[in-house]
């Protein structure tokens, strides 16, 4: 039978690993990256890394047992990664992954715009709060590093409010003459807010060159980050849109596709990054869970439990997984249905800035953690 007490690392663990001495001091420059990248539609956790050593799970997902074969055994081999995530599960062996499990954020209710709201702007309810948490880490770097960008056609909640931040969006479009560009640049030349903009929007377009034909595939989105964030005045914080998480029915297959996009983004992203790695943070989150049974349809339904994972390149606690693991029989089940978090979300990411930028979280998230003391910060 499963011992709980070998995964008290989570949500006791978070709290054991105290940060007695840590300052949050103005930081001083760094050259440290940060990349948050949702999982929109709330992705399945309990596919992604699934607890298999739980005697409840094989029962309930049975359906889905075949397409966990080969996937790497982690926790103990308590739990078995989706072998779809080759390279996600060499970063864990090389102490560069951590993985959160039965977390979620403070939503319950089981809307997705409500629940991203929530995720993205740290508040206790959904459109509480004007601001992310990633504009907010923007506003509190040091002048010379507050530079955020979002690979998105719009700009996400998490990243609005007050800081500027830059946003891209790769075109599958013919790139326009260079006669063009030379019109409109003598158009904008005078105007001292254009001019500045315009500016910043050729640069950023010169970093992506030769990744315009490329816009939905997997490598090229990770290089394109890395080229982003690489130089000494690229970003230094941002944001990736992931979709198509929200798996109603046939779960196995897309599940699959899913993670190979998601695989092979990350891995363009870590070599494309190069010795940079070392200094970088990416977390990658969704709004919140799937369901523990499978429906009619051989997908999952909207939950609450999910997971957060945690990658780079010096990672401290990588290669383990925190989860004060709640069960998967019946009563163990939230509602009768959904995993049970015994993590909260936002914890993992204040903690996670705190200790990777040393930051005081309290700014991050105020409506959960208004003042130090409410928050021990996990070291990452």
């Amino acid at each position: 039978m499963f011992d709980r007490r070998r995964f008290l690392t989570g949500a006791a663990g978070i709290a054991a690993m105290a940060v007695p001495k840590i300052s949050f001091a103005a930081p001083a420059p760094t050259n440290r990256r940060f990349i948050f990248l949702i999982q929109r539609g709330a992705a399945d956790g309990l596919h992604i890394l699934a607890p298999t050593g739980d005697p409840a799970f094989a029962a309930v997902r049975s359906s889905f047992m075949a397409s966990l074969e080969g996937g790497a055994p982690l926790g103990g081999s308590f739990f078995t990664l989706h072998p779809a995530l080759q390279r996600v599960g060499a970063l864990y062996a090389a102490k560069q992954a951590r993985f959160f499990h039965a977390t979620a954020s403070a939503y319950r209710d089981r809307s997705h715009f409500d629940g991203q709201n929530i995720l993205e702007t740290g508040a206790t309810r959904p459109f509480a709060e004007k601001s992310g948490w990633m504009n907010r880490l923007v506003g509190q770097l040091p002048d010379s590093e507050a530079r955020g960008m979002a690979l998105a056609s719009a700009l996400p909640m998490a990243m609005r409010g007050p800081a500027q931040i830059a946003t891209y969006a790769p075109s599958d479009q013919n790139a326009p003459s260079d006669d063009l560009m030379m019109r409109i640049s003598s158009l904008y030349a005078q105007d001292p807010q254009l001019a500045t903009l315009w500016k910043s929007a050729l640069e950023t377009e010169e970093l992506t060159d030769g990744i315009r034909q490329n816009k939905r595939d997997a490598t090229a989105l990770g290089t394109l980050a890395a080229q982003l964030l690489l130089p000494d005045d690229g970003a230094r914080v941002m944001m990736i849109e992931s979709n198509g998480w929200d798996m109603h029915g046939a779960q196995v297959g897309r599940m699959n596709r899913q993670l190979k996009t998601l695989d092979l983004m990350i891995g363009a992203l870590v070599d494309g990054l190069g010795p940079i790695w070392a200094d970088t943070m990416l977390l990658v989150a969704t709004e919140f869970g799937r369901t523990v049974a499978v429906n009619g349809t051989q997908g999952t339904d909207h939950g609450t439990g999910g997971l957060t994972m945690l990658l780079g390149g010096q990672l401290a606690g990588g290669g383990r997984i925190d989860a004060d693991w709640p069960g998967l029989n019946m009563a163990a089940l939230l509602d009768g249905r959904d995993l049970r978090p015994t993590m909260a979300t936002e914890a993992i990411i204040a903690g996670a800035l705190a200790t990777h930028f040393g930051l005081d979280p309290g700014r991050l998230l105020p409506r959960l953690y208004p003042d130090q003391k409410s928050i021990k910060p996990l070291i990452v």
